[in-house]
């Protein structure tokens, strides 16, 4: 029954995100004039709803409420409820819509051979979701920073049904009151919170089964994309390759099978945001950037790094508000901002409870090699380098460029963090690139697959002259 009761926690979690969405009208047109609409609420809202359990259970330790069921889960269905009914009410929740789009995934309406590429391609995702599930329930907490980082603050605060301080090493044994230790004291809580919704919802410790958010993170991104990819013009199958591409990167998976870390979690946050903004780019709907804006602000609460990656979204920004400047201003502002962590040098300055030694000492040659050598990405950066290439012009000027700037600013933010030993230590392991660099990664996916499409797509038909009227003779 445990498994019942995490199953439905979850599956609330999710319904109010998909609540909120449904209540603000996101994405806002009919499905016949937005393809993929169902795919793309279904993927943020999942995100959205982890977030908003996440925030939640932070008030609730902040104002001495014990973590449970009835505080977290009641409060929840009410207000899923009263979404639900305004969304209704509004006429944004339509069973007919529903009912098609299901209908689409099984009868999608193409060739017959592209049917069968889509049948081989929904299989395949099917046996890739189940598999990483079944090794996320039979597989103990395994990987190393998932139970030194993350696990013990899950496992303290899941006990105690509240959310308390962790030190350092000097102060713990110090003798502070109240403290706790781990490998990363200062880490973001937003994993740890996660895993103790799931055992709150098992109504026990279970360093397996509290796991189920990473593959359901999985499921969501690629739902997503998926979404984000029709939404822009691709058609039902270049997009669900898109999906594919993404759900199927070698290091995404491990991070999925090896759950506990917070990298899968962060590289969805950020992936949406950047998407929310780029979408907002072309539409110019609040909703899009209030949702980006969200998201963004997100970005720092689960891991410290997170700070960098919500301020790239900045240079897309810039290239939107400034169309005929934009891709200059960006490339000047990384490259003064190149310039001053030089001149900075070797002083020392507290960050996130660590000293900060802005010494210059890069390892660019292990993010090479890991990118380019290494099988965790296969073929992935030379398709990205080939692709940026090919299709610089367009990368640089409208509708692709907001998207390209942040993209570019994401892998400035990687090489800038691997020149430095002090800023790496901040982002985690300063031996852990590929984990780092997968924040980026499904972003460059969807890049690549929005420039593939505009690479391939046909020109648009110049319009008939019309007919040059006859002139009355004088």
């Amino acid at each position: 029954m445990s498994y019942v009761t995490l199953a439905l926690g979850w599956a609330l979690t999710w319904l109010l995100g998909l609540a909120l969405l449904l209540a603000l009208d996101w994405p806002r047109g009919s499905p016949e004039g937005r393809p993929g609409r169902a795919a793309l609420r279904l993927g943020y809202a999942f995100i959205l709803g982890a977030l908003l359990l996440t925030l939640w259970m932070r008030v609730l330790s902040a104002t001495g409420v014990r973590f449970s069921w009835v505080a977290i889960g009641v409060p929840f269905f009410l207000a899923t409820a009263g979404l639900l009914a305004w969304a209704a009410r509004r006429g944004t929740v339509s069973y007919g819509a529903t009912r098609a789009a299901a209908t689409r995934l099984w009868r999608p309406g193409l060739p017959r051979w592209q049917v069968l590429m889509w049948m081989l391609l929904l299989a395949w995702l099917a046996l890739r979701l189940v598999l990483l599930a079944a090794e996320v329930a039979w597989q103990p907490l395994y990987p190393w920073d998932a139970w030194v980082q993350w696990a013990t603050k899950a496992r303290v605060w899941y006990e105690l049904g509240r959310i308390v301080p962790f030190a350092p090493a000097d102060v713990w044994l110090a003798g502070a009151t109240g403290a706790y230790f781990d490998a990363s004291p200062y880490a973001p809580a937003t994993v740890p919170l996660l895993q103790v919704w799931s055992s709150v919802t098992l109504g026990r410790w279970d360093d397996s089964a509290m796991n189920l958010p990473w593959p359901l993170t999985l499921l969501a991104l690629t739902l997503a994309v998926y979404g984000i990819l029709r939404d822009q013009g691709a058609g039902q199958l270049a997009a669900l390759t898109g999906a594919y591409l993404v759900a199927s990167m070698p290091l995404l998976g491990v991070h999925v099978a090896l759950a506990g870390y917070a990298d899968l979690f962060m590289a969805a946050v950020y992936t949406l945001a950047a998407l929310a903004l780029y979408r907002w780019t072309r539409l110019r709907d609040w909703r899009d950037a209030g949702l980006a804006l969200a998201l963004a602000a997100c970005c720092p609460l689960i891991k410290t790094l997170g700070v960098g990656w919500g301020l790239t979204l900045l240079a897309g920004l810039a290239a939107a508000l400034f169309p005929s400047r934009g891709v200059r201003i960006v490339a000047i502002a990384l490259a003064v901002a190149a310039l001053a962590l030089l001149a900075l040098g070797q002083p020392g300055a507290p960050l996130f409870g660590q000293r900060v030694t802005l010494a210059f000492q890069s390892s660019w040659a292990l993010l090479a090699q890991s990118d380019l050598l290494f099988a965790s990405w296969h073929l992935f950066w030379y398709a990205a380098i080939a692709l940026a290439v090919v299709g610089a012009r367009r990368l640089v000027r409208a509708p692709l460029a907001p998207l390209a700037m942040i993209a570019a600013a994401g892998v400035g933010l990687l090489v800038v963090v691997f020149a430095y030993p002090g800023l790496a230590a901040i982002a985690g392991d300063y031996t852990s690139v590929n984990r780092a660099t997968l924040h980026v990664a499904p972003l460059l996916v969807c890049l690549g697959a929005l420039l593939w499409r505009e690479l391939t797509a046909s020109p648009a038909p110049e319009p008939a002259a019309l007919p040059t009227p006859a002139v009355a003779d004088a």
